[in-house]
């Protein structure tokens, strides 16, 4: 059977149950895929180590290159000698790809030049029932000073609601998927390309709900604070099928820095959002994407990323080292040694990791409906780890008790 090894967003794992449905019908039973990402540095390297053990576990195997490090540097990986084929991020998705592929060796072309995002209909994700990723947007408009990927994925693009509406009818009325995510590399983009029904993400969540009324949970990925539209706003504020968990496009907590990084809201703006959210739903949690010594930072712009944690009560934090994109205009700005940036990222995965067991332990005696992920392993509609004291059927949701804090987790009892 044809693998597929998956890097990155939750984007890619909804491309690699594509590329797999396509590697399957195009008879590549011994292919290997590897699904890579362009992030950081590490990133990329992960992907050149999985693709030596790939050969090494796989002598005889095709091994395919794609994802965002390879749209970016395909020549780099169809240099190395455990290669087959490159294949680009906009070819990935076709079937004709993997049908015609002959002795050229990289197999891309101009990402600019995309302008529309297909939805080929999955039947389900490797790991059995749990959380479905459904793309409903693609590429991205935005030049943010330290980033790659509109160079990997090209310019936004949106998926039409019929398409997103029959994808997630499959999953959650054939496949019984009790939760989807809704994702995409700037779904807050969602709507603005599409010229015959102009919308916004919260008109194609509120459509949706409506068109799929057996879908349970639904939960969004990473959202630009900027660009959050009123109709967003009022299903915050009135539906309880959308999961009160948000997670935040926020980068830096020092406005200086957020100009260097060209991005389009303000600290003041990530409290604002997190406080207006609340007053609408209390129970609500928020997440964000940190990056720890921008070029530039200094002692006190740093300081100013770490009390933004606490000032706009951020919880889950995705914190990253910045990692020098060639190519890109922060690469070329002062950089910060290397082991303060790796200094300041642990100092702010401490402030998470204590903002976690602060919400864990203000759910021990609450009840709770979670979902349970694996036998004794469930999750909380504001996205907390819950250990289960007894085996629950995966896929189901069940009313549960918090009894105990393990760590970053919350320990339940099922409500009989």
């Amino acid at each position: 059977m044809p693998e597929v090894i998956t890097f990155g967003c939750r984007l890619n794992s909804f491309e690699s149950e594509v590329i797999r449905t396509h590697l399957l019908k195009a008879g590549l039973k011994d292919a290997l895929v590897i699904n890579s990402c362009a992030v950081t540095g590490e990133a990329e390297r992960q992907t050149r180590q999985a693709i030596r053990k790939a050969r090494r576990d796989h002598p005889d195997a095709k091994i395919i290159v794609t994802g965002c490090a390879a749209q970016v540097h395909p020549d780099k990986y169809a240099a190395m000698p455990e290669v087959d084929y490159v294949i680009g991020n906009d070819e990935k998705l076709r079937a004709e790809t993997y049908l015609a592929l002959d002795e050229s060796k990289i197999h891309i072309t101009d990402i600019r030049l995309a302008r529309a995002a297909a939805l080929p209909l999955v039947q389900g994700f490797e790991g059995g029932l749990t959380r479905a990723f459904i793309q409903v947007q693609n590429g991205c408009d935005n030049r943010c000073t330290f980033c790659l990927i509109p160079f990997g994925r090209g310019p936004s693009r949106s998926v039409s609601f019929e398409a997103i509406a029959a994808q997630v009818r499959l999953l959650v009325e054939e496949k019984n998927y009790p939760e989807i995510a809704l994702t995409g590399v700037d779904i807050t983009s969602y709507g603005k390309d599409l010229p015959e029904r102009p919308t916004t993400l919260g008109r194609l969540v509120k459509d949706l709900l409506a068109a799929v009324p057996m879908l349970q949970r639904l939960r969004l990925s990473s959202l630009d604070p900027a660009f959050i539209d009123e109709d967003l706003w009022e299903l915050i504020a009135s539906e309880p099928r959308l999961m009160p968990h948000l997670h935040l496009s926020v980068q830096a907590g020092d406005d200086l820095v957020l100009k260097r990084m060209a991005r389009r809201h303000s600290r003041q703006d990530v409290i604002d959002l997190c406080a207006r959210a609340r007053r609408l739903r209390p129970d609500i949690v928020f997440g964000a994407d940190l990056i720890a010594g921008f070029p530039t930072e200094t002692d006190a712009q740093f300081v100013n990323t770490a009390a933004l944690v606490e000032e706009a009560g951020l919880t889950w934090l995705h914190v990253f080292p910045y990692s020098a994109r060639t190519g890109t205009p922060a690469a070329r700005m002062p950089q910060v040694r290397g082991e303060l940036r790796k200094e300041r990222a642990a100092r702010l995965r401490a402030l998470g990791a204590a903002a976690v067991m602060r919400h864990i332990d203000s759910l021990i005696g609450q009840r709770l409906a979670v979902h349970v992920e694996q036998p004794f392993v469930a999750r909380t509609p504001t996205f907390a780890e819950v250990h289960l004291e007894a085996q629950a059927e995966v896929g189901s949701v069940i009313e549960v008790v918090g009894t105990a804090r393990d760590g970053e987790r919350l320990v339940a009892r099922k409500v009989e």
